[in-house]
């Protein structure tokens, strides 16, 4: 994932900032507890295709 890409790529729910998971190949959005998958190596920002965190996930 392009470090610049993720510089200026926001949550489309909240508009807040996403973390790269590079091991589950996600977008992170804590606040929002959702996940968003990077599919060959392009985001796919739609709150319909992101999955929801689990607890653990937001709270470490």
């Amino acid at each position: 994932m392009d470090h610049r890409l993720l510089e200026i790529v926001a949550c489309p729910v909240c508009n807040g900032k996403l973390y790269y998971n590079k091991e589950q190949q996600e977008l992170i959005c804590k606040p929002d507890g959702l996940a968003y998958p990077v599919r060959e190596g392009i985001p796919v920002l739609l709150e319909n295709e992101a999955r929801t965190l689990s607890a653990d996930e937001i709270h470490p």
